[in-house]
């Protein structure tokens, strides 16, 4: 298979990733996020571990097979028998940090 279509099917697999409704506890929101079977086969070498299940995903490793989340979330189990579905959860309390606009008129709005 050429890169290109590797791409394309990558691409065609992105859009039928399932994203869960969020759930939590007293620490942290969590949800789970469904990768289509076919796309597994498409994931780098270097992100399973020994035992050929899929390992612990970093925020860029984890972006860049196409799952999109908003800030704050971590990878934080696998689940050996469904590779697919990976473990995510973020602090009940996650604030994103302020983007730079915001901290300009913040900055501004102090100066007044």
């Amino acid at each position: 298979m050429s890169d290109r279509q590797i791409t394309s099917k990558i691409e065609e697999y992105i859009e039928k990733i399932h994203y869960s409704d969020r759930y939590s506890d007293d620490l942290y929101e969590y949800r789970h996020v469904i990768l289509p079977k076919p796309l597994l086969k498409l994931i780098p070498k270097e992100f399973f571990g020994e035992e050929g299940t899929l390992r612990l995903l970093s925020e860029q490793e984890w972006r860049g097979i196409g799952i999109t989340q908003s800030l704050g979330w971590q990878h934080y189990e696998v689940h050996a028998p469904e590779p697919h579905v990976l473990l995510f959860r973020r602090s009940k309390d996650f604030a994103p940090p302020p983007q730079p606009a915001q901290v300009t008129k913040q900055r501004e709005g102090r100066k007044k």
